[in-house]
């Protein structure tokens, strides 16, 4: 049986699971058919079908939590962003943060500038970047970190404080 028709067989099981832990159909749909897209594009796939399942589950799993990251950091910065501009009157220190960051990360190394911005300007997931980079997922997110701990002492070095530091963080 090839691939598809065994994708086919399980989704009513996919969908299930993704609205188990999306709690959330419309998410649901998109979950799947994502974790699908990146099971069609894998190299090797489990060869039957009752390995492909939690193969599968797994995929469904891993994007749930990439996505919900991603929506955490997304919230996170939003409020920092919202709190800086509510405790700024004026626009211009919007400007002065903007330079302060681009020169702190102008001070990061090649390797902590890259990282930056295949995950956090870019918007890639750290699967994602592994791919790019040719890297394990787990040393993806050490770089990250260590590149964003890098850039707030960067900003730190400074005297200006405009930024609230855990968008940083």
């Amino acid at each position: 049986m090839f691939l598809r028709q065994k994708i086919s067989k399980l989704l009513p099981e996919l969908k299930a699971y993704a609205i188990a832990i999306c709690r959330d159909e419309d998410a649901a749909g998109d979950l799947v058919q994502e974790a699908c897209k990146k099971v069609l594009s894998a190299p090797t796939t489990p060869k039957t079908i009752e390995d492909l399942k939690p193969w599968m589950f797994r995929v469904i799993r891993n994007i749930h939590i990439d996505n919900k990251r991603r929506e955490k950091t997304a919230a996170e910065y939003f409020n920092a962003v919202s709190r800086l501009y509510e405790e700024t009157p004026a626009p211009a220190p919007s400007m002065l943060e903007e330079v302060l960051v681009h020169q702190a990360f102008e001070k990061l190394t090649d390797q902590e500038r890259e990282i930056l911005y295949l995950v956090d300007v870019f918007g890639l997931k750290y699967a994602e970047a592994a791919i790019v980079l040719g890297l394990a997922q787990g040393t993806i997110m050490s770089r990250v970190s260590r590149a964003r701990k890098s850039l707030l002492n960067e900003v730190d070095k400074t005297n200006v404080q405009p930024l609230d530091r855990k968008i940083l963080r």
